[in-house]
């Protein structure tokens, strides 16, 4: 069973650790988006790279690099899954 530590923001994900999706907390247009870059519950994202002043971050997101700002990755729940190496399993 999850614990409530297990949850945490996208955001606030380190470079190479990987998360999986629990909720969109955004609402109309920019949850529309979100989802149709592929960002639904149970898909898996890795952190890849935080930019120099750490906005905006690079995430592996279904076999595709996407760059999100904080403010749209602070409203994506997720629940980690440890960090990884490689890409591999990050295309559920």
């Amino acid at each position: 069973m999850n614990s409530i530590q297990d949850i945490a923001r996208l955001g606030a994900l380190k470079e190479g650790q990987t998360a999986r999706v629990k909720d969109i907390l955004q609402e109309g247009t920019m949850r529309r988006r979100l989802q149709d870059i592929g960002i639904i519950e149970g898909t898996r994202i890795k952190c890849l790279q935080k930019s120099f002043w750490g906005d905006p971050v690079a995430y592996l997101i279904r076999g595709a690099v996407i760059a999100l700002r904080e403010e749209d990755s602070d409203q994506i729940l997720v629940e980690t899954v440890g960090l990884h190496r490689g890409t591999e399993g990050l295309k559920s």
